[in-house]
């Protein structure tokens, strides 16, 4: 069986990019389709082959359920989460396009709500009658969407930039601190600043909700990034999301995330930070400071790579701790 160590479903740019790397994980496996069946089965997978070979004839992406089952059977079940990430990132990205560009068929309420999906997605063989798995708890921002109604009017996100440009600049600087640009933005490492803060899966797999990690921000346009003036130099982080809402980042105090920034519905609650000039050079850099704390955030592991988390930790200086913070 070949190995899928190079393969990553965040290289897929839309909907025909990533079924183009399902085909790929297929063919990596080396398993045909009868196999792939059977060893679904073994696991406690419902993946018929007809439905299997026409998920991989399709442009549309397949059901979370189907899209695991399909991932653990090609051997990679480690990186589920990663896939259903990934999935999940294409599918919100199709459904910020304009009224009428939308394919239903690639993203819906199944995808939160059990079950939901037996008439939207035209898949063929038994697998509408296939067990719903971790696939569908894992959905991106399962907490933040818990209570919300997953399906929101088109005009949402034009309503929340409208509401936010009447509000009042509270930013109240605080002496040395320097304000950075609020309203949207995008916070970016500042040595890899080609990567955004933006919401993935701890890499662990520990934890069943959104996390800010660091990806590329070709591939990170939902959720928007808005930076809220609390006052006396503070600032709330939110995310925007055109299907899910708003969420904003709170520092997890507890568990085995702890430490790393999850978005929560009540923003009421939610950590305010400052952002702390560096002063390090030319580049406008930020440390950003929870309130609640002494501590900085920065990187997981001082890493640079694709899906590291941001974790809250002890102020060091070291580079991973420094952001900038660019309008729109």
């Amino acid at each position: 069986m070949g190995t899928q160590g190079e393969l990553s479903p965040y290289e897929a740019r839309n909907a025909a990019g990533f079924i183009a790397l399902l085909q790929q994980l297929k063919e990596r496996s080396g398993l045909t389709y009868r196999q792939l069946e059977e060893r679904a089965a073994r696991s406690g997978d419902v993946l018929a082959r007809s439905t299997l070979a026409d998920i991989l004839r399709r442009t549309s992406l397949p059901r979370p359920d189907v899209l695991a089952a399909f991932v653990r059977a090609c051997g990679d079940g480690r990186r589920v989460d990663a896939w259903l990430d990934a999935r999940a990132r294409i599918a919100a990205d199709a459904a910020a396009e304009p009224e009428g560009v939308f394919d239903a068929a690639a993203d819906t309420v199944s995808d939160v709500v059990p079950g939901a999906a037996a008439g939207a997605v035209s898949d063929t063989g038994s697998d509408a009658d296939a067990r719903p798995r971790a696939a569908v708890s894992t959905r991106t921002w399962l907490r933040w969407t818990k209570g919300r109604t997953v399906a929101l009017a088109a005009s949402a996100p034009l309503l929340a930039l409208v509401a936010w440009g009447l509000l009042p600049d509270s930013s109240g600087g605080a002496g040395a601190v320097v304000s950075p640009a609020d309203g949207w933005v995008t916070i970016r490492p500042a040595r890899t600043s080609d990567l955004c803060l933006t919401d993935g899966r701890d890499r662990g797999g520990v934890y069943g909700s959104a996390v800010a990690v660091q990806l590329a921000c070709a591939r990170a346009t939902v959720p928007r990034t808005f930076l809220e003036p609390a006052g006396e130099g503070l600032y709330r982080i939110q995310w925007h999301h055109p299907q899910l809402g708003k969420g904003c980042l709170t520092v997890m105090s507890t568990g085995k995330v702890k430490g790393m920034l999850e978005p929560r519905d009540d923003c009421d609650q939610a950590t305010l930070f400052q952002f702390e000039a560096t002063g390090a050079d030319s580049t406008g850099g930020f440390r950003l400071r929870p309130a609640t704390s002494s501590r900085c955030v920065g990187i997981a592991g001082n890493d640079t790579a694709e899906g590291a988390e941001a974790v809250e930790e002890r102020c060091t200086g070291a580079a991973d701790q420094r952001f900038l913070v660019r309008a729109g």
